[in-house]
């Protein structure tokens, strides 16, 4: 919610050079019946979640699900493509899939390097070392995980400096929910930051538009997400208010 907000901003500062005036706010009937009909694309998520909760599949194995779901919804409920278009679909995506995994081949290949260097429990080390406390380690965690989330595939990082800087985070008086989030958030930010971000490459072979086209838009989503993980990482509350415990 709090980036959320944040991208919000970003988002109503753009709009406001635009000429909306060709739009009209639909009425509340229209909404409604829009609703429904949107009512079996909106259940993805829930299907998606109940096949994981469950153990029906793995957090992998449930995409599966989701392209299949949302193909009968694209073939039978909304017939937005027909059957033809099934095989150069399959064709396109299996062309990009191969670019996608060559991607995250490279920076799992750089995972291998880096744990065979030693460099993981290297930087571990280096970062229990710094000053300032919980909040001094929570800024350099920021710092490092963005630059690892750019340049790494996000599990192999995860298994990699994980077991080693948690305990450090520990020590340092940060609770283990508040780090995490944390380091997820700093890690998703790397992982569409230019130049090196392989969700970036991902997004823009998806959507094909050129890496370097992208750039000069992202910059704002970008620090409007650093904002938002700066006051996650400063507030502990936002991450630990809601616990049971």
């Amino acid at each position: 919610m709090v980036r959320g907000a944040a991208l919000g901003a970003v988002v109503g500062g753009r709009s406001r050079h635009e000429d909306l005036s060709h739009i009209r706010r639909p009425p509340a009937s229209e909404i409604a019946r829009l609703a429904v009909a949107a009512l079996p694309a909106i259940l993805l998520p829930f299907v998606i979640r109940a096949a994981v909760v469950e153990g029906v599949a793995t957090a992998t194995e449930v995409s599966t699900i989701g392209i299949a779901y949302s193909t009968i919804m694209g073939l039978l409920v909304y017939r937005q493509f027909d059957w033809a278009r099934l095989k150069p679909m399959l064709i396109e995506t299996a062309s990009l899939t191969g670019a996608i995994i060559f991607i995250v081949g490279c920076a799992t290949a750089m995972a291998w390097g880096l744990t065979q260097s030693g460099f993981s429990r290297a930087l571990a080390l280096w970062m229990a070392d710094i000053p300032g406390g919980g909040y001094g380690f929570l800024a350099i965690s920021i710092v490092a995980f963005i630059i690892l989330g750019s340049v790494l595939e996000g599990i192999p990082a995860i298994v990699l400096f994980g077991p080693l800087l948690f305990p450090i985070a520990r020590d340092a008086g940060v609770h283990e929910v508040h780090y995490a989030m944390v380091v997820i958030f700093a890690m998703g930010i790397g992982l569409f930051a230019p130049p090196f971000g392989v969700g970036y490459y991902g997004a823009c072979a998806i959507s094909k538009v050129s890496p370097d086209e992208g750039l000069k838009h992202i910059w704002g989503y970008v620090a409007a997400l650093l904002v938002g993980l700066i006051v996650v990482a400063a507030i502990p509350w936002i991450s630990t208010g809601f616990l049971p415990y």
